[in-house]
């Protein structure tokens, strides 16, 4: 949810560089607000809560609200049975979504679902941008989306580094260690014979993106590494929180891992990525503003595409943890090391 509220951002952010002067509003999961802090193309943040997914009363009086600031125009990026209803009662003048079948009577205009993207922006931004085009906007498009961090969060996040003695003539790379479900995980040994390539190719601080409650998984992988890797990891060192991840992140150089929110915030902040997908998430949709340089993924399609073909991501999904056994680190241990050469090869480090 963090990588699509984020993204979808852009639409916004693209409608204030068009519209300055108009009330711009953002129904999100109140779980995903820290990335929108900061965000002055946003004037308010309206919030969909358990409670409104667990009760149909509540729903509806969040729909009713939605209803009474009676908005010129709405556009549903999320395009689910949530978001279906909310446009149904809405009331709006305008109404914005994709072309799926049965839907369409929803909205005043619909754009096509795309299923292949046309540029490097990858699917997740091109789809986001495709929603502006009935407005006609005379703007060119920023498709980027944003990320703030104050001077305070990161002085705080220079003063973290500095208790934990962080080695500031080194490069700092954060591993994103664990995907948001199992299913996206990269195995947890494989991980660590990553944290190993990264650490044998150049003397610097690495840090591993985990929750609390993750830290069980995160010390496997730490106990997997090299006794020579484990030197080099501040393993203690994490955010407490979103905006102190955000701020950590935005001290680092890069990010190395899991596909998820921590890699769409890295890019965010104009931070390299190197993103290690699950066999059953689709490339195409995620692997955004892929350049062969600054951003890079790896996906086992890449390598061995006879193991995938002809199977539907439904299928995928279910074989996912058999199909990661077979996407072992070697495979793309050289593009990793070109990757790091690339992108630490200039200024400290």
């Amino acid at each position: 949810m963090i990588g699509d509220v984020l993204v979808s951002s852009i639409i916004c952010n693209n409608l204030r560089r068009a519209y300055p002067d108009a009330q711009i509003d953002y129904l999100v999961y109140e779980s995903t607000t820290p990335v929108l802090e900061g965000n002055t193309s946003i004037d308010n943040i309206v919030l969909f809560q358990e409670k409104h997914r667990n009760s149909k009363k509540e729903f509806l009086k969040l729909a009713l609200e939605i209803r009474s600031k009676k908005y010129d125009l709405l556009i549903d990026a999320y395009s689910k049975l949530e978001s279906w209803l909310i446009v149904l009662l809405s009331g709006a003048k305008r109404k914005i979504s994709y072309k799926k079948k049965g839907r369409s009577f929803l909205y005043t205009d619909t754009v096509p679902f795309e299923t292949f993207p046309k540029t490097n922006l990858g699917l997740a931004i091109e789809r986001r941008i495709s929603l502006l085009e009935p407005l006609g906007l005379d703007i060119e498009i920023d498709p980027l989306p944003k990320l703030f961090v104050t001077d305070k969060e990161n002085q705080y996040a220079l003063a973290v580094f500095e208790k934990h003695q962080l080695k500031k003539d080194r490069k700092t790379i954060m591993i994103s260690l664990l995907g948001s479900e199992k299913l996206k995980t990269y195995p947890l040994e494989y991980m660590a014979k990553v944290v190993d390539t990264i650490a044998d190719n150049k003397d610097m601080n690495i840090l591993f993106n985990y929750f609390p409650k993750q830290l069980e998984e995160a010390r496997t992988v730490f106990n997997y590494c090299k006794p020579s890797t484990q030197e080099k990891i501040y393993f203690d060192l994490l955010g407490s929180d979103l905006r102190f991840f955000i701020a950590i992140m935005n001290q680092c150089d890069l990010i190395v891992g899991n596909d998820g929110g921590a890699i769409n915030m890295a890019k965010a902040l104009g931070k390299p990525t190197f993103t290690v997908f699950s066999p059953w998430i689709e490339k195409k949709i995620w692997a955004t503003f892929e350049d062969g340089v600054k951003n890079q993924s790896v996906h086992l399609n890449d390598f061995k595409p006879a193991l995938l073909s002809s199977r539907t991501v439904k299928e995928l999904k279910k074989d996912a943890l058999l199909l990661y056994k077979e996407f072992e680190p070697n495979l793309f241990e050289d593009k990793l090391q070109a990757f790091l050469i690339e992108n630490i090869s200039n200024g400290k480090g």
